[in-house]
Order: C-alpha cells, then structure tokens, then sequence
C-alpha cells in the first residue's frame, strides 16, 4: 500500500502546505504566480470582517436546520419503509430518486419551479397569500435553498436508516411487546438506542457536505438577497475568483477546514463512546 499511501499524501499534503502559504501572503497572479508575505494581515482581516461573521452565523443556521429536518424525516421514512410488507420495492427508488440529481439540476429545478411568473411552487404559495418573490426576499430565499437540501439528501439517511432497522433484534422488540411496552416506547428505548452508531455515520457524512454546501444556492440565489443566503463556501468562491483575493480566500478556506476537523472529530469520539460502552 506504501506507493498508494505516498501519492495520496502528496495530493493532500502539497494542496494544504500551499494553502497555509498563501493564508499569510498577497497572491499575485500577473506575471505567474507570486507569493508576497504579509505576515498575519489576512486573519486579522478575517477575525475583524463582520460580514464574514455574519456568513458564519448563517453557515451554522443553515447546518443545524438542514441536518435536523433531514434526521427527524429520514427516520421517519425509514421507519414507515421498514414497516411495509408490500410496495416496498417500488416506494424505496422512487424515495431514492433525488439524492442521484446532480445538486447544480436541483437548483435549477428549484429555480424554476419558484418562478414568480410559471413557477409551480410559486403558484400555489401565490394561492396560499404569499405574493412575493420566494427567492427574492431574504427570510424564504433561505428557507428555499434548505429545503432543497433537504429534498435531495433526506433520502440518504432514510436509506442509512433503514440498513439499520434491518438489523434490530425483533426477539428484544416481542419481549418489550409482551412486556405491555408501546410503539413510542419500543421505538425510544431499543429502535433508537440500537441504531444509534448509524444514525452518528449518517450525520457525520451529511455534516461534511453541509459546511461544504455550494452548487444550489450558486445557482438559486448567488448568495442574495441582501447576503441571506452567503453562507462561508459562497463567501470563499466570491473571495477568490470574483475578487482574486486568494490569500483572504486561503484564510476562509483554512477555518472551514478546521470546523470539519472539528465535527469530524466531535462523531468519531461519539461513535468510539458508543462502542467501548
């Protein structure tokens, strides 16, 4: 495995060594490439930029809610799933189906189907009393974009989900049945406890696409209105290859590398808890 290791560390290693180079150096790109140092001025920019804080706060927004409405429904799609005698082969790809979309055709499906003037979506929210924009006002642009998420990657922790129902002990759930236990109490007390290790897997994968999350809301919103929805990866495009601010960009792109360490780090320790108990 030593030659595969190696190339692997290369590939990683060379990108990142650059990338801290380039956090404390003015990039200049005319003439090739040109590192100027300039000490610690780009991370003092990025710790002092209050509209960069204000992109973290909606990055952490968006990463809560998307992660928790795609936990609580793909639990429960998986349930209902795992419960069917009949139909579930054909109930189960048709579930799948959106998570196979590219996300940037998700966007444009979204974009489209919230169309002020033939939007389907936008149609019926007109009919509902919502006569604005959707993704022109800054409260449901960003409700939009997660829902979008939500919509394409529900249907993976249903499918972690249901892998794991599959191999709850129905012997432990007959005694809790004999026992006078509930539905709610068996599914609290054995379901969940017993799936647990996989619904941490579920959440650390989503996790790690979610801070990174890019392709819908470039090409639904850009990060408008008002910056409602520029959250930290749209922040570092636009840093980088709007502006070629490629050191403050190196900056960005080092503190969401440190914050999926992080959340990396804080499901592995979960998931080695849950084993040495």
């Amino acid at each position: 495995m030593s030659p595969g290791v190696a190339l692997l560390g290369l590939l990683s290693l060379i990108p990142l060594v650059m990338l801290i180079m380039m956090s404390f150096s003015r990039v200049r790109l005319l003439g090739g490439l040109q590192l100027e140092f300039v000490g610690l001025d780009n991370w003092i920019r990025a710790f002092s930029d209050v509209e960069l804080w204000k992109s973290w706060v909606l990055t952490i927004g968006f990463f809560v809610s998307t992660l928790g409405v795609e936990l609580v429904l793909g639990i429960a799609i998986a349930v209902v799933l795992n419960r069917l005698t009949r139909g579930r082969g054909l109930l189960l790809p048709l579930i799948l189906l959106p998570m196979f979309v590219a996300p940037s055709i998700v966007g444009l499906l979204g974009r489209y189907m919230l169309d002020p003037t033939f939007g389907l979506y936008a149609n019926l929210l007109q009919g509902l009393g919502f006569e604005q924009d959707v993704l022109g006002n800054p409260v449901s642009a960003f409700v939009a974009v997660t829902l979008m998420d939500v919509w394409e990657w529900t249907p993976l922790i249903a499918l972690i989900t249901l892998a794991g129902l599959s191999g709850v002990n129905p012997s432990v759930l007959e005694a809790a049945s004999i026992d006078g236990a509930d539905e709610w109490k068996k599914f609290w007390n054995i379901v969940l406890p017993s799936i647990k290790p996989i619904l941490l897997v579920a959440i650390l994968i989503r996790s790690m696409d979610a801070v990174r999350y890019f392709d819908i809301i470039s090409v639904t919103t850009n990060g408008g209105p008002a910056d409602a929805t520029k959250i930290i990866p749209v922040r570092l495009y636009e840093a980088a290859f709007r502006f070629f601010d490629l050191g403050y960009a190196a900056v960005i792109g080092i503190m969401m590398l440190a914050l999926t360490i992080m959340i990396a780090r804080l499901f592995v320790g979960l998931l080695s808890e849950k084993e040495t108990h």
